[in-house]
């Protein structure tokens, strides 16, 4: 247990799990801004309102991200209003590992609610009622999962099959077992039978019986775990796990390493809306469609189309005479997919990854702690950026050694760092930093700073930065 961890014995913590590679909601989410970031409900992301959703079950919430996301789930959890601690992970490891090395971060004693970050579930009180429910079971040494009572054969989702009602525990039932992705024959067998839950990926469990069940089960994803956590650092409120320790842990999921053999788990149904958007055809399920089955999001417009969806906060995309497609129009990347292969979308990115092409991990705009940047524009030894800088933001005191810049102030206030000179520069104005200069950018404001930025030289690219001094502790 680590001690600086300060809470009751007997508390629920939230443990959030971030992972993903962004595949699935391509161009939209990327390998560097999945799904979990991108504001897809009523301008908010599906992490923030994970946040909120479980912010009534227990006063610290913990969360298991990527070292490369961990300023993206900050800013989630300050737009929450929530104090989180965050655990990143240097590689990957799946569910097994992030969720022994939660574990090992917590009191013994304490009820540990893992739960993913990219999910929608839009009954709180719902969800939080059936949560509770499963707090017997769980301080009773089981290790209890929750299933969504399934609306139609779904071949995106494991199956469980729920055993006997477990004596004096509430709404528990037995684990009969579990059934990985079926097929469609399969999937209808299922419903037809009766019994059956899709697997949410959400668990209630105490510190000392998941690790209890580690140690039986996968002791060796216990041991690398147990070596990575006693030598993590803290930084703020980051816990990073040693490098060497956990990236020769083994990558399974909960599932196979521990859930399926298990003896002590336990299911409670969760009869509420659920859905784990997990792909473009889901995501058009949020929105309400016409008499035709249209769904439209932004600039969208549609004539004589059916069953059609389009995404397009950005300009008019126009869909005339369409049936059963998916178009998801963004600044750099357009997909347009016919809704039966939405399941496929992850296939493209591959192999849009092995061509070689930008666009499959990474969007035209990037976010930074500081604020984001957009690329506007490109070209041979020229690029323009509109850079926005939240209030008291400020980038690295740094150097190029193969470009200058020329930064105009569109909108806010700058304070900028010019070699051995500082001046702030309001709407309107600009300055000029030469190759080689020692300069930093900051928002002295209570608004945000809004500047577009000429970038000139032999070479642009983002590792042509030498930070001298950085707020938010980011190396080379």
């Amino acid at each position: 247990m680590n001690s600086s961890v300060r809470i009751a014995q007997d508390s629920i913590i939230p443990t959030i799990m971030c992972g993903g590679s962004g595949t699935r909601l391509w161009p939209l989410s990327r390998k560097s801004f999945p799904k979990q970031f991108v504001p897809l409900i009523q301008g908010k992301s599906l992490l923030q309102l994970t946040f909120e959703r479980v912010s009534g079950l227990g006063s610290l919430q913990m969360v298991v991200a990527s070292e490369e996301h961990r300023f993206l789930v900050q800013e989630c959890a300050e737009a929450a209003g929530v104090d989180a601690t965050l655990l990143l992970e240097p590689v990957a490891r799946n569910t097994a590992a992030a969720m022994t090395a939660a574990a090992l971060n917590a009191p013994l004693k304490a009820l540990l609610l893992f739960l993913p970050a990219d999910h929608h579930i839009p009954d709180s009180q719902a969800f939080a009622a059936t949560i509770h429910q499963g707090i017997p079971a769980a301080r009773n040494g089981c290790i209890v999962t929750f299933g969504v009572q399934p609306t139609f054969p779904s071949t995106a989702f494991g199956y469980i099959q729920q055993g006997e009602a477990l004596s004096d525990l509430g709404a528990a039932r037995q684990v009969r077992r579990f059934v990985e992705k079926p097929d469609d024959m399969l999937a209808r067998e299922l419903l037809l039978e009766g019994g059956y839950l899709w697997n949410a990926g959400i668990f209630l469990v105490q510190a000392e019986v998941l690790l209890s069940a580690l140690r039986i089960h996968a002791p060796d994803i216990l041991s690398a775990c147990q070596q990575a956590v006693a030598r993590q650092t803290t930084d703020g409120a980051f816990r990073r796990l040693d490098v060497q320790a956990f990236a020769a842990c083994r990558s399974e999921s909960i599932d196979y390493a521990v859930m399926e053999k298990a003896a002590n788990a336990a299911v409670i149904p969760f009869t509420g809306a659920w859905s784990d958007v997990g792909s473009w055809n889901a995501v058009a399920e949020l929105s309400q469609a016409d008499a035709q089955g249209n769904r439209v999001r932004g600039e969208g417009h549609i004539l004589d189309a059916r069953n059609t969806y389009i995404h397009a906060p950005y300009r008019p995309v126009v869909a005339l005479g369409t049936q059963d497609l998916l178009i998801v129009d963004t600044p750099d990347a357009l997909l347009v997919a016919d809704v039966a292969h939405a399941e496929q979308v992850k296939s493209v990115v591959a192999q849009l990854e092995a061509e070689g092409v930008p666009q499959a991990q990474h969007h035209r705009r990037v976010v930074r702690p500081w604020g984001a940047y957009d690329c506007v524009d490109a070209g041979p030894r020229f690029q323009v950026k509109r850079i926005v800088v939240k209030p008291g933001g400020s980038l690295s005191l740094q150097i190029h050694h193969h470009r200058a810049e020329h930064w105009i102030v569109v909108s806010g206030t700058a304070e900028v760092t010019n070699g051995e000179f500082v001046s702030l520069l309001t709407e309107n104005q600009s300055t000029y930093i030469p190759v080689g200069q020692a300069h930093r950018l900051a928002n002295p404001g209570k608004v945000p700073l809004e500047i577009i930025e000429v970038q000139s030289g032999s070479y642009l690219g983002e590792d042509d930065i030498v930070r001298l001094q950085d707020t938010y502790g980011r190396a080379n």
